[in-house]
């Protein structure tokens, strides 16, 4: 007794023996089916390392020539149509205005009248992936705005999208010029008595202070601490705001932090460290964001940051065909990257921050209105030799100044007005304000 039976082990060792293949082919189907509907979670460090690989320039990389940097657009929200994200398409019907119906239109970006030949740039209409994009409505405009006070804050790109909008909503009812200032007229407003509806436009070219360039100095000044009281000495005054800068930031400039100098862009021959201007341009749009959450008085005020609008230069500026396409890019041809990818990436995080700081506040909203991709496939719309009237009526010349950067109007950024519409109307769908 007490004994072991070998038979018994010898029995209960066959009997393991055989069942544990069986098992093993039962496990492996469950631990795919496992793996397939409960993926194992990434970890933190794991994701870092991803984001690194693919995403090497950083945020606050202030070189001045970045690695290329291509566009990451987010994803739109649930049932919410992404405008930004489609193709131009051949439309037969053309701009609602031209060069001779609207009074408006600055003597640089009137093409028409300037001798532009070719008229195809204007039957072109973006069409979003996912919805449709509307023709503008000048009067749906005008009433959504009823009583308020629209700004264009920014440099001659914001000036560029505020003439393109007051041409348009020129088709409903012609506004009255109440108000010019500044050289050039940089500071203007314009009534609208239909709708008692204002639209200003602020020359302010960093959006912070700074001092520009002149006979004394071949560089700009920029006090990124502290925001420019041009406009934001009135921003208790705003209801919707238009903020659009850019191309000065490509320009020399000393940059200074609470009277400290901080290095310069493109500044050989002083004693300053070359820091480039990505994130100079990160901490201007700090500033400004945060002046108009701690500025906007008691008004509700809906903020808009018009993304880098992207120039086409193909070679020298003053040489004839600098900007020599007849139409846009096709879908694929061209993409986002380098400088103009970075400098939308900036604009596009910064309204996303501050969303996040304003969240808690009743009536502020922050909305990037993203027109870098669709702008830069649309090479044929800038006046090239037409910012001048008649630039080839003594013959065609090897030199001539071309403008490759802003838009004629009409044009191209006729769109970013119309794509703004939809905007308002979905903030306004989902808003407790009266309108």
């Amino acid at each position: 007794m007490g004994a072991k039976t070998p038979f018994k082990d010898q029995q209960s060792y066959s009997l393991t023996k055989k069942l544990v293949p069986y098992a093993l082919y039962a496990l492996v189907p469950l631990i795919f089916i496992r793996l397939y509907l409960y993926p194992i979670p990434i970890t933190q460090s794991q994701r870092s390392q991803e984001e690194f690989h693919t995403n090497p320039i950083s945020s606050t990389s202030s070189i001045s020539t970045p690695s290329p940097v291509q566009e990451k657009r987010p994803k739109p929200k649930e049932n919410q149509c992404d405008y930004f994200n489609g193709k131009w398409v051949h439309d037969k019907w053309g701009p609602l205005y031209n060069g001779t119906t609207c009074s408006t239109i600055k003597d640089g970006q009137n093409c028409i009248t300037h001798g532009r030949p070719d008229m195809d740039y204007l039957y072109w209409r973006w069409r979003p992936k996912q919805c449709k994009l509307p023709r503008f409505n000048p009067s749906n405009f005008l009433q959504l705005v009823k009583n308020k006070h629209l700004v264009f804050i920014g440099d001659s790109m914001a000036r560029n999208q505020l003439e393109s909008l007051l041409c348009l909503l020129s088709s409903a009812s012609l506004p009255d010029l109440v108000y010019a200032n500044g050289e050039e007229n940089k500071f203007r407003r314009w009534n609208f008595v239909s709708h008692n509806v204002n639209i200003s436009v602020y020359w302010s070219p960093f959006l912070v202070k700074g001092i520009e360039k002149s006979n004394e100095f071949n560089y700009n000044k920029l006090l990124l601490d502290l925001v420019d009281e041009k406009w934001a000495a009135d921003m208790d005054q705003f209801d919707m705001v238009v903020l659009s800068v850019g191309h000065w930031f490509l320009h020399p400039a000393v940059y200074y932090d609470k009277d400290v100098v901080l290095g310069c862009h493109y500044c050989p021959g002083m004693n300053y460290t070359e820091i480039g201007f990505y994130d100079v341009f990160r901490k201007a749009f700090k500033t400004t964001l945060k002046a108009i959450i701690d500025r906007r008085g008691s008004n509700a005020v809906d903020v808009f940051v018009t993304t880098f609008s992207p120039a086409h230069f193909e070679g020298e500026w003053d040489k004839a065909g600098a900007c020599p396409k007849k139409e846009p890019f096709k879908e694929g041809e061209k993409i986002v990257e380098w400088m103009d990818a970075e400098m939308r990436k900036i604009e596009v995080e910064e309204v996303e921050k501050a969303k996040e700081n304003a969240a808690s506040i009743a009536g502020l909203r922050f909305e990037a209105l993203d027109v870098t991709k669709l702008s830069i496939m649309r090479p044929d719309g800038h006046p090239g030799p037409y910012m001048n009237p008649f630039p080839f009526a003594d013959g065609v010349k090897d030199r001539v100044q071309n403008d490759c950067v802003h838009w004629c109007l009409p044009g191209p950024i006729d769109t970013w007005n119309e794509i703004m519409l939809e905007m308002i109307k979905r903030l306004e769908g989902h808003s407790s304000r009266e309108s």
